[in-house]
C-alpha cells in the first residue's frame, strides 16, 4: 500500500481507501462487509469512509458493528461521516442541512452508530443554501475543539463556497476545511482538476475523490447493456442510463478494447489513472464482494506500469 498526506495536514491516508456507499445495509449485509473490511485492513487500507444518509445510517451501524468485532487498533484506521442530507425519509428542517443543530446531532448520532469516540474526518455532503458557511464553519470548529472531529471539509462545494469558509476561518481564527471529497474519474475531470487548481496550493486541500469507476460505467460491463443484477439497474440510477446511448457507448467500448490491449482489466486502469494526479489523496474503492475488492489492489501497480504516452492513449479513447 502506498500512504499519501491529506492535503498539507499531518494525517496519511491509504492511497486506495473502501467506502459503504450504494452497497453497506443495502446489497451487502454484516458478513461480506466482515470479509470486505478485513480484506481492505491486510491490504493496508487504513480509511473507511460513510455517510449519515447512506442507507438512512444503516451503513454506519454495519461499518461500525464491524470495524469493533475485528478489533483493530483505533489508532490504526481513519473513518468519516458526512452530514447533509439526514438520517430518515421526508426529514423534518432540522433533520438536515448544515445548520448548527443538525450538524451537532448527525455528528452524535454517527459516532453511536459507527461505534467510536471520535470521527477522524466529517465531511459537509453538500452546500446548504439556507445555512449561512460562518454558522456552518462554526459549528465544524467547535465539534474539532470538543474532540469529537479531528479534520473537517467539504463535499461537491464549488471553488468559491471553499474559499468562502477559508475567509470565514481565518477571520474568526476557527478551524478551516482541510478536505473535499468530490467525485473524479476518467469521465468527470473538470472540477478536480481545473475549478479546484488553485485550492491545493492556496489552501493545501486534500482530495478523498468517490466514484473512480463512475458508478461502474468504466468497468465495461455496461457495454451491451445494463444487466439485472448490475447497480444501474437499481432504482434512482435513470440519470446514468440515460448517458449510456449514442458517442458515451462507443467512448466505453474504445475505452474497453484499449484496456485490453494493454492487458488490464478496465476497472483497474481507471484506478491506477485516478492514483497518477498528485493532488488525490485518497482513492474510494466500492465493492460488493473481496474478489473485486482485490482487483482494484492492483491498481497501485498498474499506475507504475505506463509511460505518459500510454496513458495519453487512455485518455484519448474516452474524448
Amino acid at each position: 500500500m502506498q500512504y499519501r498526506r491529506l492535503g498539507s495536514s499531518g494525517l496519511q491516508l491509504s492511497a486506495l481507501s473502501f467506502g459503504a456507499w450504494v452497497t453497506f445495509g443495502g446489497q451487502v449485509g454484516r458478513s461480506a462487509a466482515r470479509e470486505m473490511i478485513a480484506a481492505a485492513w491486510d491490504h493496508g487500507v487504513n480509511f473507511f469512509d460513510n455517510a449519515e444518509t447512506y442507507a438512512n445510517g444503516e451503513a454506519e451501524r454495519v461499518m461500525g458493528d464491524v470495524l469493533a468485532d475485528l478489533r483493530l487498533p483505533r489508532d490504526g484506521w481513519c473513518v468519516s461521516s458526512k452530514v447533509f442530507f439526514g438520517a430518515v425519509d421526508d426529514p423534518r428542517p432540522t433533520q438536515k442541512g448544515l445548520s448548527r443543530k443538525h450538524v451537532a446531532d448527525a455528528c452524535h448520532a454517527a459516532l453511536k452508530r459507527l461505534r467510536v469516540d471520535y470521527l477522524d474526518l466529517y465531511f459537509c455532503h453538500r452546500p446548504d443554501p439556507h445555512a449561512p458557511i460562518a454558522e456552518t464553519v462554526s459549528a465544524m470548529d467547535n465539534l474539532i475543539r470538543q474532540g469529537k472531529v479531528l479534520y473537517w471539509g467539504t463535499s461537491e462545494w464549488s471553488a468559491d463556497e471553499i474559499r468562502e469558509a477559508h475567509r470565514v476561518a481565518m477571520a474568526h481564527n476557527l478551524q478551516a476545511p482541510t478536505m473535499e471529497q468530490p467525485q473524479y474519474n476518467l469521465l468527470d475531470r473538470q472540477r478536480v482538476e481545473v475549478e479546484y487548481a488553485p485550492l491545493y496550493a492556496e489552501f493545501g486541500m486534500g482530495t478523498t475523490v468517490f466514484s473512480p469507476l463512475a458508478s461502474g460505467l468504466l468497468t465495461g460491463k455496461y457495454n451491451d447493456g445494463i444487466p439485472a443484477d448490475s447497480r444501474l439497474a437499481q432504482e434512482g440510477y435513470g440519470w446514468l442510463q440515460r448517458g449510456l446511448q449514442g458517442e458515451r457507448i462507443a467512448a466505453l467500448r474504445r475505452y474497453t478494447a484499449l484496456a485490453q490491449d494493454l492487458e488490464v482489466a478496465p476497472s483497474t486502469l481507471a484506478l491506477a489513472w485516478c492514483l497518477r494526479n498528485p493532488n488525490v489523496s485518497t482513492v474510494m474503492l466500492g465493492a460488493s464482494k473481496v474478489s473485486q475488492l482485490l482487483q482494484n489492489f492492483e491498481a497501485l501497480e498498474v499506475s507504475q506500469r505506463f509511460d505518459d504516452a500510454a496513458w495519453g492513449e487512455v485518455e484519448a479513447s474516452l474524448a
